[in-house]
């Protein structure tokens, strides 16, 4: 009888899962008609045709002289790619790329349902995935050709089999949860540390063996390491990008806001002249960048501090000095600032004993200061916005216990 309610429960929990993917499939359908990019441009445009007629991976040509990409994270640029040998047209490979999107997009939403799950009642994660799925700035991603819903997607997968591994140490969780964290560090540079954070946080608060974290670490290493290995070869040195020093300037010179400034004046200018045509160029180019940056927060420190708080404060609630197009339409910033105001509060009210949340707070406050560091633009707050989510369940299911509804 308790095997018989056991199965039961699991095939209600299945099919609330299947529900919330074909609903937040069909919700973006229209989505993408109505705002969906109709072409590949800039950098993913120039990525993909490298690969497609050079068989490498480039997005300048110097003099001649392809550069190897070390500008981009180049796992969207794969995704891309591969999407192009069902050799479609024009029109008919963007909505390819864009359905894909969807799919992904929708997925996500059943896996966020299930971390949840962790935490929270079946009826606030049912509450949380469709907020999740309908939030605007998420619907809108999956309709514009960006890396931002692969992240995501992928993110989803990384938390939940973190959180699986402090309960089933079972190869397979590892393999999946090493090979995911592999994969976003092909997304974003910063998951490096990430993984890091992770593999430490499972070692000294769940003690996870530390054979498990030595396997996790060499599984992730072992998925990096087609593109570690091709990056050595050509710069000798192991590297996945050299964009850090570029977006340290564009979110720390004398121009720049929230999201940053990307003006080269003359003196930058004639600097970036000055560098040998080679494939080290866009290292080197970067090193003058990061420079430039330094130069700049040590000039004056009080404004670049300042600078940096209006950017955690952005990232966290709203920018109120953002240029984006359609940014203050109260669709998309109303629910954004709210949001804000709800998870912080959500935040404070964790029981500092529940190593989960506290490790979802960890991961939200690296990613404010280590983007606030940089420069912030309206799709990262993606990135955030499921940590969000999850905060204000606990504000919720604090109120609810408060008024005595239980446990919701």
């Amino acid at each position: 009888m308790y095997l018989n309610n056991y199965l039961d429960i699991e095939k209600k929990e299945i099919f609330t899962i299947f529900l919330l993917i074909i609903f937040s499939a069909l919700i973006r359908i229209p989505v993408i008609i109505i705002f969906g990019d109709t072409n590949l441009e800039n950098e993913w445009l120039q990525l993909v045709n490298s690969l497609i007629n050079q068989k490498g991976l480039s997005m300048h040509t110097l003099e001649g002289l392809l550069l190897p990409n070390l500008w981009m994270p180049p796992l969207y640029a794969y995704y891309l790619y591969l999407l192009s040998f069902f050799n479609l047209d024009q029109q008919n490979y963007i909505l390819l790329i864009l359905s894909s999107q969807i799919i992904l997009a929708s997925i996500a939403i059943g896996i966020f349902y299930n971390i949840n799950r962790y935490f929270f009642s079946k009826k606030i994660s049912v509450f949380s995935s469709l907020l999740l799925s309908l939030f605007p700035v998420n619907l809108y991603a999956c309709s514009q050709i960006s890396s931002i819903t692969l992240h995501v997607f992928l993110s989803m997968f990384f938390y939940y089999y973190f959180f699986k591994i402090t309960k089933n140490k079972d190869f397979t969780t590892i393999f999946i949860f090493a090979v995911t964290a592999g994969l976003l560090m092909l997304t974003r540079g910063e998951f490096v540390v990430i993984v890091v954070l992770s593999s430490a946080y499972l070692y000294f608060f769940f003690k996870i063996p530390l054979k498990n974290i030595l396997i996790i670490i060499l599984i992730v290493l072992t998925t990096v390491s087609p593109y570690l290995i091709r990056n050595y070869l050509i710069f000798d040195k192991i590297i996945i990008q050299a964009n850090f020093g570029y977006n340290l300037w564009k979110g720390n010179n004398p121009n720049a806001k929230v999201e940053g400034f990307a003006l080269i004046e003359n003196d930058l200018q004639i600097q970036r002249e000055k560098i040998p045509q080679d494939k080290y160029y866009r290292i080197l180019e970067d090193k003058i960048f990061a420079d430039e940056a330094v130069k700049n927060i040590k000039r004056e420190p009080t404004k670049y501090l300042v600078l940096f708080f209006k950017k955690v404060a952005s990232f966290m609630f709203i920018d109120m000095e953002s240029t984006q197009p359609n940014y203050y339409n109260p669709i998309h910033y109303v629910p954004l600032l709210l949001l804000g105001v709800t998870s912080l509060i959500g935040i404070f009210l964790t029981n500092k004993k529940s190593y989960r949340l506290n490790y979802l707070i960890l991961i939200f406050f690296f990613y404010i200061i280590i983007f606030s560091c940089f420069f912030i633009l309206p799709r990262y707050k993606l990135v955030i916005l499921p940590l969000q989510i999850i905060f204000t369940n606990n504000l919720i299911n604090y109120v609810m216990k408060k008024k005595n509804y239980g446990d919701m």
